[in-house]
């Protein structure tokens, strides 16, 4: 059976005949829309983000981690050119209305311009970081957004930038062009901006960031998706003024991160399941029939000598058997006191041994740690939008809401304590200390990372580690960065620090695993899965730790074994792996 086995990321509809899904395992997928059954799909060789249809409904688009875009023929799914030259992830492709052309949008700041050869025609730059929309405004002429938090608009015949609007910085994560030419767009403050004739005015509509603006021309309506799990409808007024008609809370195993219009009065939704939701917003019926449970894993834990493991699906295992089921996706799960907590999309802090909820958040949660002061355990836990949520635990075991702080400004990737401080790493690529006495802010780097940071540990007393969408591991003293570069070729998105901090791990999106001395040598490396690893931990057994991927397997590695001396790091040649396996024996043991 054709369907996604890790979260949909992307959605597109041609008409009320098709409907197209990129997804997390790398998938994109064909469907009926009218049967709701697979047609064909096509692969990447890393994470699939967004898809469109061309206008006449006989091409469709997927961008992808693996930095291209592929191009393919409805509805056989036969791949006819893949569209290269980018350096990072690719986030957007839009088709032209008329002319052979196709413009992307990528993660290493440029805007590019294509033939259906996959030719390369145009290569613009201008915005200073991640551009993440795209939409075409007339038969020349682009548009563009950017985590800078401007807009510009492109030349596409001269290949050259003819205006920049401010949008004060904020990032903007997507725009949609109105039939009366009104620009509106979503930040990550929750406001759409209305843009006419360089005139803006600001819709304060979330509570927290809008990842999709979605417009039907033929309605004349557009939905706004935001990650305090809310969709707004509205309707665009005449003089270009929104009125919202409705607001609907998502089903928990919908991701708003994209949707799109189908038909006359569907909206279809990305989820954290095997196909997409759909909206009938004439009746307010939400259709999530055909969406079943992921089994992709997003964390792990060790608590009272035993494996704990939760992802996508929401569903707690002990020991690889499921024990708890919590209503939705979770990102983290943290020994706290005599329990576990846990949370994610939902906004949701969980009791992962009860299922009580503890604390419930405006937008998702994605990392938490622990520490302790004047003899009491605390846990932080970093949200999407930047807050720090600081739970307590009393004498008799109890948790309470202690603070909730505003960190960052924008979504917190990783989050470490000390005895001392908080350390946390952002989506905008800042890292801040703040002192745990008092939460006061100490050191601000703004400029941490040159890439988006997917974690953070403790490392030693005062110091902590950070991994980066830029490959590098960055060792924090103060206000002091030292930097090593990795053999990493894609994404980092998690570390790991043994218990006596012998030992720090790293782990991408492409499957790999490297260990490293307290000097940052590389002293072992293993792919033990071709799916990304989502989650790394340490065992008490010294010289193993443990990996949880999106395939939905866990994966135990021995890197350093016991009364041996660790084997050399060999490269064949340069950026080519001489990848050490472990014993694939202790894995099957495992079931894996």
């Amino acid at each position: 059976m054709i369907q996604h086995k890790s979260p949909i990321s992307g959605v597109a509809a041609f008409s009320d005949q098709y409907i197209a899904t990129a997804g997390y395992d790398n998938q994109v997928i064909l469907w009926d829309a009218q049967r709701n059954q697979a047609l064909g799909r096509g692969v990447h060789d890393h994470l699939a983000n967004q898809c469109e249809f061309s206008p006449c409904g006989r091409y469709l688009l997927s961008t992808s981690s693996d930095y291209t875009v592929r191009l393919w023929k409805i509805p056989s799914m036969q791949l006819t050119a893949v569209l290269g030259d980018h350096e990072d992830d690719v986030e957007a492709a839009v088709f032209h209305a008329s002319k052979a052309w196709i413009a992307t949008a990528s993660r290493d700041k440029w805007v590019r311009l294509f033939d259906f050869k996959g030719h390369l025609i145009h290569k613009l730059y201008g915005h200073q970081k991640d551009v993440i929309s795209l939409v075409w405004c007339s038969e020349t002429e682009l548009l563009s957004c950017s985590d800078d938090g401007s807009i510009r608009k492109w030349d596409m015949i001269m290949g050259k930038q003819l205006d920049c609007i401010d949008l004060g910085g904020i990032e903007t994560d997507t725009i949609a062009l109105t039939a009366q030419g009104s620009i509106f767009a979503g930040n990550d403050k929750g406001q759409i901006i209305r843009i006419d004739s360089k005139q803006t005015k600001t819709i304060d509509a979330h509570a927290a960031g809008i990842k999709k603006l979605a417009y039907s021309q033929a309605h004349n309506k557009l939905v706004s998706l935001s990650y305090d799990r809310y969709l707004f409808l509205w309707t665009v007024n005449p003089d270009g003024s929104l009125q919202r008609l409705l607001k609907t809370a998502l089903p928990n195993c919908v991701w708003a991160r994209s949707c799109v219009f189908l038909g006359e009065n569907k909206i279809v939704l990305a989820t954290f399941g095997s196909q997409y939701a759909l909206y009938d917003y004439q009746n307010n019926h939400w259709d999530t029939q055909y969406v079943q449970e992921t089994q992709g894993l997003n964390a792990l834990a060790w608590f009272k000598n035993q494996l704990y493991a939760i992802g996508d699906a929401g569903v707690l295992s002990i020991n690889f058997k499921p024990h708890m089921q919590l209503s939705g996706l979770c990102n983290f799960l943290l020994p706290f006191g005599e329990t576990l907590i846990c949370g994610g999309q939902t906004g949701e802090v969980y009791d992962a041994l009860t299922g009580e909820v503890l604390y419930q958040h405006q937008s998702p949660l994605n990392c938490a740690a622990q520490y302790e002061y004047q003899g009491r355990c605390f846990a932080i836990i970093g949200a999407y939008t930047g807050e720090g949520i600081v739970l307590g635990l009393t004498d008799n075991q109890e948790i309470y809401l202690h603070n909730c702080l505003g960190l960052h400004e924008n979504a917190i990737k990783g989050i470490a304590a000390n005895q001392d401080f908080i350390f946390s790493v952002c989506a905008d690529y800042s890292a801040a200390f703040h002192r745990i006495e008092d939460f006061n802010l100490t050191h601000y780097l703004e400029k941490a990372h040159d890439k988006i940071a997917n974690a953070c540990v403790r490392f030693k007393d005062q110091s902590f580690i950070s991994a980066s969408r830029d490959l590098k591991l960055r060792l924090f003293e103060g206000d002091k960065i030292k930097e090593f570069k990795t053999k990493h070729q894609h994404s980092i998105k998690c570390l790991a620090v043994s218990s006596d901090y012998q030992f720090i791990a790293s782990a991408d999106y492409a499957g790999y695993v490297f260990v490293y001395d307290q000097s940052f040598k590389i002293i072992f490396s293993d792919r033990p899965t071709t799916a990304g690893i989502s989650s790394l931990i340490f065992k008490d057994r010294w010289g193993e730790c443990m990996a949880s991927s999106y395939d939905g397997g866990l994966y135990p590695i021995s890197f350093y074994p016991l009364n041996a001396e660790p084997e050399p790091f060999i490269e064949n040649e340069p950026g080519v792996l001489n990848i050490q396996r472990h014993q694939r024996a202790e894995r099957m043991a495992y079931g894996y």
